[in-house]
């Protein structure tokens, strides 16, 4: 696997290196993202915890992937590059899953809630609630459409067509005189 540095920006106010890569892959399918991260650490002589691979794209049956890859020039500057983007650079089975976070944040109220939940359950119901309960409102019969009421909007009635349709055409226009 090969790869060339098509385009390098040097972001100071960043404090980052911003390189666009071209990573040949011939024969195999598109490089996850921790060989590339590999390769642009080797290439630029950087750790590889301060390279994060933005994106990797590869056009549809082709043999190379356009890279966008960031370097920054230490790890205090590495600070600002997003959680869901360091999340990307770990390998598949290290990754936090979103899907699990958000389990666990339900799962610690919900431990707390069983005990109020569990004093209610030994209180007694009043009937009385259930009387207060309102009913569903009756509903009210349409009126009847009105003789100038539009027809629905179904199949209408078309002209006639063919030779009867002309005929009467003919017949209303009226003829221009020649005298």
């Amino acid at each position: 696997m090969s790869f060339e540095v098509v385009e390098e920006h040097t972001n100071n106010l960043l404090g980052r290196r911003e390189a666009k890569l071209v990573v040949h892959h011939e024969g195999a399918g598109t490089p996850d993202r921790l060989t590339v991260r590999k390769l642009a650490s080797e290439h630029f002589k950087a750790p590889v915890d301060r390279v994060f691979v933005r994106s990797i794209a590869t056009r549809t049956g082709g043999s190379s992937a356009t890279c966008m890859v960031e370097i920054y020039t230490d790890a205090k500057s590495a600070d600002i590059v997003p959680a869901y983007l360091k999340n990307r650079m770990l390998p598949k089975d290290q990754r936090v899953a979103k899907k699990k976070s958000e389990e666990e944040k339900p799962a610690a109220p919900a431990a707390k809630a069983p005990k109020p939940a569990a004093e209610k359950k030994a209180e007694p119901k009043p009937a009385e609630k259930k009387e207060e309960a309102k009913p569903a409102p009756a509903r009210e019969p349409k009126p009847a459409p009105s003789k100038d009421a539009k027809p629905p909007a179904g199949k209408e009635e078309k002209p006639a067509a063919g030779k009867e349709a002309k005929q009467s055409k003919a017949e209303s226009k009226p003829k221009a005189s020649t005298s």
